[in-house]
C-alpha cells in the first residue's frame, strides 16, 4: 500500500525541480525546429484573436475570419519585410565604402590618441586592417547583413508553416481551452476558468501593447533619423524598435548602430552625438509615457530576470530566442499571479520591491484572573 501523504525533504524536492528544469530546457533545444514556429504561432494567434472575434461578431464565418486576419497579418509583414529587404539591399552595395571610411576615422583618432599616450599605434592599424578585410570579405557577396537573410531564407517553409499554425490554433481555441477545464478536475473548474480567462485577456492586451509600442518607437527613430538626414533611416529604425524588445541589452545596440552610421556618412562627428541624444530623448518617452499607457503596467520583469531570459533565449533558440524571451517570461508571470500556489514565483519575477523594514506586530497578552 503506497501512502499518498509522504512529505519529501526540502534537497530532495529542489533535486527534482532543478532536474525537471534541465529536462525541460534541454528538450526546448532539441526540438527548437518544431517548437520555435509553434510558439510564434501561439503568440501572433493570441494578437489576432480579437480581429477574429470582432469579424465573428460582424456576422463573418469563423474561417473567413480567421483567414481575414492572417491576411491582413501577413500583407503587414511582407510590405515591412520589402521594405527592410530593399534598405538591406542599399547598405550592402555602399558597404565596402562606409567600412573604408569608418576605418579611416578610427584610424586617425588612434594616431591622435597614440600621439599623447605615446603608444605605438602600428599594432593597432594591423588589427583594425585585418577587421576591415574580414569585414568587406563577408558581405562582398551582396548581401552586406546576408547572414540574416540567409537564415531567414532557409525558414521559407517555416515561413509559411506558421499561419497554418495560426488558423489551427485559432480554430481550435474552444478545444484548448475545454481540455485544461476538463484536467483541472471539477472541484477547480470554476477557478481555473476565472483564471484562464483573466489571463487571456491580459496577455491579448500585453502583446497588442507591445506591438503598438514597437510601432511607435519605429516611428519616432525613423523620424528622428530622417530629421538628422541619417542614410538607412527606415532599415535602422526598424531594427532599433525591435532590439527595444531586448531590454538593456537592446537599447545599447540600438543607439550604437545608427551613430556608427553618422560617423562613416557625416562630416563631422557631432550626428553621432545628436543621434545619442535623440535615441536618448525617444527611451525618455517610451519609459515614461509609452509603456505605462500603452503596455500592460501590470506587467514588469525585473532587470535581473529579464537578462536571464534573453541570454537563456539565445542559448536555446539563437536571435528569435531572445525576442521570443520577454512576451514569454511576461506570460508565465501573469500565470503565475493568476494561480494561488505559483504567485510566489510571479513575486520574483515581477519589480515590486518590499518594504525594508517590516513594522512590528504587538499582541496584547490576555490576563488570566484566577
Amino acid at each position: 500500500m503506497i501512502d499518498k501523504n509522504i512529505i519529501l525533504p526540502f534537497y530532495a524536492k529542489i533535486t527534482i525541480c532543478f532536474v525537471g528544469i534541465f529536462a525541460l530546457f534541454t528538450i526546448l533545444y532539441l526540438t527548437k525546429f518544431i517548437v520555435v514556429p509553434l510558439v510564434f504561432a501561439i503568440v501572433i494567434a493570441i494578437v489576432l484573436s480579437p480581429i477574429v472575434d470582432y469579424f465573428v461578431r460582424k456576422k463573418i464565418n469563423k474561417n473567413l475570419s480567421i483567414v481575414l486576419a492572417i491576411f491582413i497579418a501577413l500583407l503587414l509583414i511582407i510590405g515591412l519585410g520589402t521594405l527592410i529587404i530593399s534598405q538591406i539591399s542599399q547598405l550592402s552595395d555602399s558597404w565596402p565604402a562606409l567600412v573604408d571610411h569608418f576605418t579611416t576615422i578610427i584610424n586617425q583618432s588612434i594616431s591622435q590618441i597614440s600621439g599623447y599616450l605615446n603608444v605605438n599605434p602600428e599594432h593597432i592599424h594591423e588589427w583594425i586592417a585585418d577587421a576591415k578585410d574580414e569585414l568587406i570579405n563577408s558581405n562582398s557577396s551582396g548581401l552586406a547583413l546576408g547572414q540574416t537573410i540567409i537564415t531567414v531564407g532557409s525558414g521559407i517553409a517555416v515561413f509559411f508553416l506558421i499561419p497554418v499554425y495560426v488558423f489551427l490554433l485559432i480554430f481550435y481555441r474552444p478545444i484548448i481551452l475545454e481540455f485544461i477545464s476538463r484536467i483541472s478536475g471539477t472541484e477547480n473548474l470554476v477557478q481555473v476558468k476565472s483564471v484562464v480567462t483573466q489571463t487571456k485577456t491580459v496577455v491579448q492586451r500585453y502583446l497588442i501593447g507591445l506591438l503598438i509600442e514597437t510601432a511607435i518607437v519605429a516611428i519616432l527613430d525613423i523620424s528622428a533619423l530622417f530629421i538628422l538626414g541619417i542614410d538607412y533611416a527606415i532599415l535602422i529604425g526598424v531594427i532599433g524598435a525591435l532590439l527595444n524588445l531586448v531590454p538593456y541589452i537592446g537599447g545599447i545596440i540600438a543607439v550604437a548602430l545608427p551613430m556608427a552610421i553618422a560617423l562613416a556618412t557625416k562630416s563631422t562627428p557631432m550626428y553621432a552625438l545628436y543621434v545619442l541624444a535623440a535615441y536618448y530623448f525617444i527611451q525618455f518617452v517610451d519609459n515614461n509615457y509609452i509603456v505605462p499607457k500603452i503596455v500592460a503596467s501590470k506587467v514588469k520583469i525585473n532587470a535581473l530576470f529579464s537578462i536571464i531570459a534573453v541570454l537563456a533565449g539565445n542559448a536555446l533558440w539563437g536571435i528569435p530566442g531572445m525576442f521570443l524571451s520577454i512576451p514569454l517570461i511576461a506570460i508565465l508571470k501573469l500565470i503565475f499571479d493568476n494561480i494561488e500556489p505559483m504567485k510566489p514565483w510571479g513575486f520574483l519575477l515581477g519589480d515590486t520591491m518590499p518594504p525594508l523594514i517590516k513594522k512590528p506586530v504587538f499582541r496584547k497578552k490576555k490576563i488570566i484572573n484566577n
